[in-house]
């Protein structure tokens, strides 16, 4: 069969060729895992993962709980790219889920990454949130949420880095956004909200004395418990005692729970400090080894 084509059945003629360019691919991804305590010991019931996201479960380092860690497949972000991480520690759990190494968010040609975590903690659970460094490429575009869920007499220790440049190359995180958002809930009620956002040309901002002074990487270190309260004064002795020279460092308690902050110029101390930190109140607060999650030595 045979069709006649007219000159006007033609496209219009144009100086330029068509674009055959594929739409950038950007990820969806994200992983799910609930955790249930039987037999005195705390299982893997339920994971669900999608790529870049992965969950591994290397066999715990020794006198740690159960341990989690979060691979992202694609070896970094970029702009456009969507993740959700959900983790639900049931009733009188004991879990740790860690990073393999270090988030790397790439430049953007304008799009946010976007990146939401929800930690839930049943009754009487104990869960560690301790991912290893997020670090922001000049003009990254990063929005994130992190929201802690705790019940009643459970309790979370949770730490969060973020390094503001490829330092050892030089680079400063000069352009670009952070916003880092955290929410928690105790018992169903929200008791501390808090957000930091950065944008747009950030080199002055950086610099002043009031803001961060020229620091490249901050951590946000915090414990969430009925008795979190009443370990003020043990969290500042600890600070005290890991010694903090070129980290600037400060301690609180707001809206029930307890609240740390360290600031550097230099990311590799900052991490020394704050993994010592990390390994005294685990000692402290759960009778666990004191020492950082394992992955972050490697």
């Amino acid at each position: 069969m045979y069709a006649a084509i007219s000159p006007s059945d033609l496209p219009p003629p144009t100086s330029e060729p068509a674009s055959r360019e594929a739409p950038i691919a950007r990820y969806r991804g994200g992983v799910l895992a609930r955790f249930a305590a039987r037999d005195g010991r705390t299982h893997l019931v339920d994971l669900r993962q999608t790529s870049p996201c992965r969950l591994a479960f290397p066999r715990p380092a020794t006198g740690d709980p159960l341990t989690a860690v979060l691979v992202t497949t694609s070896g970094g972000l970029a702009g456009g790219d969507r993740l959700r991480v959900d983790i639900a520690a049931g009733a009188g759990t004991s879990v740790l889920v860690t990073g393999q190494a270090a988030e790397k968010v790439y430049r953007s040609l304008g799009p946010e990454t976007r990146v939401r975590t929800t930690i839930a903690a049943g009754e009487g659970a104990w869960v560690e949130w301790m991912p290893q460094e997020t670090i922001l490429f000049d003009r990254a575009r990063l929005r994130r949420r992190i929201e802690l869920e705790v019940a009643t007499g459970a309790k979370v220790l949770a730490a969060e880095t973020v390094v503001l440049g490829r330092t050892a190359s030089g680079e400063r995180f000069s352009s670009g956004l952070l916003h880092d958002e955290w929410r928690v809930k105790r018992g169903g009620r929200l008791v501390w909200a808090d957000a930091l956002h950065l944008s747009d040309l950030l080199v002055e901002p950086l610099e002043q004395a009031a803001g961060f002074d020229g620091a490249t990487a901050m951590a946000t270190l915090m414990f969430v418990a009925e008795d979190a309260p009443a370990r003020l004064e043990q969290a500042r002795g600890v600070l005290d005692r890991v010694g903090t020279e070129h980290v600037r460092q400060g301690a609180t308690v707001v809206g029930g729970l307890l609240l740390v902050r360290l600031l550097s110029r230099d990311a590799h101390r900052l991490r020394e400090v704050l993994a010592r930190v990390v390994g005294a109140f685990r000692a402290a607060f759960q009778g666990l080894p004191a020492r950082a999650p394992a992955m972050w030595r490697i």
